[in-house]
């Protein structure tokens, strides 16, 4: 993923969002949920867009170094996303945001503590959306998922596992189903998957779904 860490200074130009690349497009209905106050929380690179009725949320940006958002050149997120950095949320460059999405970096336990819910602790784990992958219209990311580079992740999915460089994920809960018809995704990219005989057991699982 390019290194996003670079967004260039600049003077805040939209209430909340510590720094703004040049050429960015923020809607003004666009909302931002923060409490307390550190630097470069939430970052744009250039030329991000955030269409109507995005909802940025950190949350109490003191709870945990690792709360933010951060979003690559180019990146489009459309209307009515949800963005929840409270557990970190790093989004590549040239990222397509499909209206409606919500990527939720933070949750609560369920299985400790008190039966009520709201009582639990915060769990939080980062999101991270790799280079040119595209999320579309109603999906749901859960926290700790990575999106690999150019990976699709279809309409109205619920992604809680990684998606690897290059595959198409649908469904919910969201499953693996095809790799993108490129040159570029012909291997697995993921360590995790390069294990011998890995590659022609899902080739052929797909073939018989």
């Amino acid at each position: 993923m390019s290194e996003i860490s670079g967004v260039p200074d600049c003077t805040p130009s939209f209430p909340g969002i510590d720094s703004m690349g040049s050429g960015c497009r923020v809607d003004p209905t666009v909302t931002v949920m923060r409490f307390n106050q550190r630097p470069e929380v939430i970052c744009l690179a250039q030329e991000v867009s955030l269409y109507a009725n995005t909802r940025l949320v950190v949350g109490d940006v003191l709870a945990d170094p690792a709360v933010g958002i951060r979003v690559g050149a180019r990146t489009i997120v459309n209307v009515g996303c949800y963005l929840s950095g409270e557990g970190g949320l790093d989004i590549g460059e040239d990222v397509l945001i499909g209206p409606h999405a919500k990527l939720l970096s933070a949750g609560h336990a369920i299985d400790e503590g008190d039966a009520i819910i709201a009582r639990n602790r915060i769990t939080r784990a980062r999101i991270v959306v790799e280079d040119g992958a595209w999320i579309g219209a109603g999906a749901i990311v859960l926290e700790g998922v990575r999106i690999g580079r150019g990976a699709v992740v279809a309409a109205g999915a619920l992604v809680r596992q990684d998606v690897p460089d290059g595959m198409v994920a649908a469904g919910m809960p969201a499953r693996l189903i095809r790799v993108r018809r490129s040159g570029q995704f012909s291997e697995p990219a993921s360590n995790h998957e390069r294990r011998p005989g890995f590659w022609h057991w899902f080739k052929a699982k797909l073939m018989r779904a």
